[in-house]
C-alpha cells in the first residue's frame, strides 16, 4: 500500500492548476443516464472515483468513451441494459447512489445499494427515498437494497426538506426533469455543484428555474437530448491549495481558482492574516512573515464554511497564534484526522461536534495513518509545516480526490513524495 512522504522545507512559490471538480463531474455522468443521445464532458478530473463511476455506468448499458488524454468524456447511454447498480460498486463510492433518480426517471424502475464512500458518518438516504415517493414511485428496501418502481411514470410533487442535502436535491432534481408536471425543491442545496448540474440538464433541454437558491422549480419535459459541458473548476482542491501556502509560508497562484467558489474560506484566512487576492488567472494567496492568527470555523451548507475543508483547517490552526474551535454541523463523525494531528503535535481537544486546537510553534512530523479523503491531504498539509518526516499511509483515499497532488506541491517547492508498497 503506498504512502506519500512529507519533508518540511519552508515558504511555497509557483503555481498550482486547479482541475475540475471532482463532486459536479460524477453527478454529471449520472445524468448522462437520462438521454439516449451521447453526453460529453470537459475539464474531467482523473481520479479513482471517476474510473469508478464508469465502471457502473458500463454495467448498466451506457458507453464511456475518454478524450484528450483523460480529461474529456464521452458518455452514451442509448440503451440502459441493466436497471441494477450492484453492491460491489456502489460501496466504492457514495456518489454512485445517484443514478437512482435518472434510472427511475428514464425508466421508470430501478435497483441500486444502499450506498458505501468514506466512513465519516451516517449520510442516510431517507431524503432521496421520501422525495420519489412523494413523485409516486414505490420504494421497498430489500437485502441492502433500495428497489424503486414507478410504471406509470414520476409526477411532480412539492418536497419540503427537512434540512439542506446536496445528494438528495440532486437526485431529486435529475428525476423531477422527466416527471410529469412540477416539482418544486425546497430547502434546495445551493452548492456550486448542484447549480452546475441544473445548468447540464438545462443545456439538455430541461426546464429548470431556481438553482443556486433555496427553492428550485422542475417542469418535467417528454426527453432530453444531448450536449457538451465544462466540468467547473473543484472548489475543495482550490480551498486546499489555498491553505497550503497558508500553512508552510510563501505564495502560490491558483490557476481557474474563483472566489465565490469559497468565499467562506477566504474569508476565514484573511481573518487569520492571509493575504487571498484576485489574478487575471485565477487566485493568489500569500502569507507574510506574521504568524496565523487563531480563527474559529463553523461548517455549514454552501455558502458556508465547506465540511469537506474543515480537515485541512485543523491543520492550519495547529500552527496558529492561539486557541480556535472548529465546530462540525455536518457530518457526525468527522474528527478522525486528529489524533494523527496529535502524533505529529498538535493540542487538540474533540468533545463530540466541537474541536479546540490550541496552536503549538512548531508541529513534528510523524508516522500517520489516512481515515478518510479529506483527512488524508490535511495530515500532508500538516507535513509542509512539520519538522522532519512526515510520512502518510493509506493514500488511497487521496486518490479519489486529488490529481496529481505530489506533482502540484512539488512545483511549489514542497519536498513531496509517493512511495510506493514493496
Amino acid at each position: 500500500m503506498d504512502s506519500i512522504l512529507v519533508t518540511g522545507n519552508g515558504a511555497l512559490s509557483g503555481e498550482i492548476p486547479i482541475a475540475g471538480a471532482k463532486n459536479t463531474c460524477l453527478k454529471l455522468m449520472c445524468a448522462a443516464l437520462l438521454t439516449e443521445d451521447p453526453l460529453t464532458l470537459t475539464n474531467v478530473p482523473r481520479l479513482s472515483d471517476v474510473t469508478t463511476l464508469s465502471t457502473l455506468l458500463e454495467s448498466l448499458g451506457c458507453e464511456v468513451a475518454l478524450l484528450q488524454n483523460g480529461h474529456a468524456m464521452v458518455l452514451s447511454a442509448a440503451e440502459i441494459k441493466s436497471r441494477v447498480a450492484h453492491y460491489d460498486i456502489v460501496r466504492k463510492l457514495r456518489a454512485s447512489f445517484n443514478v437512482l433518480g435518472p434510472l427511475i426517471g428514464r425508466c421508470g424502475e430501478a435497483v441500486v445499494s444502499l450506498p458505501g464512500g468514506c466512513a465519516i458518518g451516517a449520510r442516510k438516504v431517507d431524503l432521496h427515498l421520501d422525495a420519489l415517493e412523494k413523485m409516486g414511485a414505490e420504494i421497498e428496501l430489500k437485502e441492502g437494497y433500495v428497489h424503486a418502481a414507478a410504471p406509470r411514470g414520476l409526477r411532480g410533487a412539492r418536497i419540503d426538506f427537512p434540512f439542506v442535502s446536496v445528494g438528495a436535491t440532486e437526485n431529486t432534481l435529475c428525476a423531477a426533469v422527466l416527471a410529469k408536471g412540477t416539482t418544486v425543491i425546497r430547502n434546495a442545496a445551493r452548492e456550486p455543484d448542484t447549480v452546475a448540474l441544473a445548468e447540464c440538464l438545462q443545456a439538455m433541454g430541461a426546464q429548470i428555474d431556481g438553482a443556486g437558491t433555496g427553492e428550485i422549480v422542475v417542469d418535467g419535459v417528454d426527453q432530453l437530448h444531448g450536449t457538451t459541458h465544462r466540468v467547473i473548476a473543484d472548489r475543495i482542491e482550490l480551498g486546499t491549495y489555498m491553505i497550503a501556502p497558508a500553512i508552510a509560508g510563501g505564495s502560490v497562484e491558483l490557476i481557474g481558482g474563483e472566489r465565490r467558489l469559497v468565499g467562506a474560506l477566504a474569508d476565514k484566512l484573511e481573518e487569520a492574516g492571509i493575504e487571498v487576492g484576485d489574478t487575471s488567472r485565477g487566485l493568489t494567496v500569500r502569507r507574510g512573515n506574521a504568524p496565523v492568527k487563531a480563527v474559529d470555523v463553523a461548517t455549514a451548507p454552501f455558502p458556508g464554511f465547506p465540511t469537506d475543508l474543515q480537515a485541512q483547517m485543523m491543520a492550519l490552526m495547529c500552527t496558529a497564534e492561539g486557541t480556535s474551535v472548529l465546530e462540525e454541523t455536518i457530518f457526525e463523525n468527522r474528527f478522525m484526522h486528529a489524533p494523527e494531528l496529535i502524533r505529529m503535535g498538535a493540542e487538540i481537544d474533540v468533545h463530540g461536534g466541537h474541536a479546540t486546537v490550541t496552536g503549538v510553534e512548531r508541529l513534528k512530523g510523524a508516522p500517520v495513518m489516512a481515515t478518510d479523503l479529506r483527512a488524508s491531504v490535511s495530515l500532508i498539509l500538516a507535513g509542509l509545516a512539520a519538522e522532519g518526516e512526515t510520512v502518510v499511509s493509506r493514500v488511497y483515499h487521496l486518490d479519489r480526490g486529488y490529481e496529481r497532488l505530489e506533482e502540484k506541491l512539488r512545483g511549489c517547492g514542497a519536498l513531496v513524495e509517493r512511495v510506493e508498497a514493496a
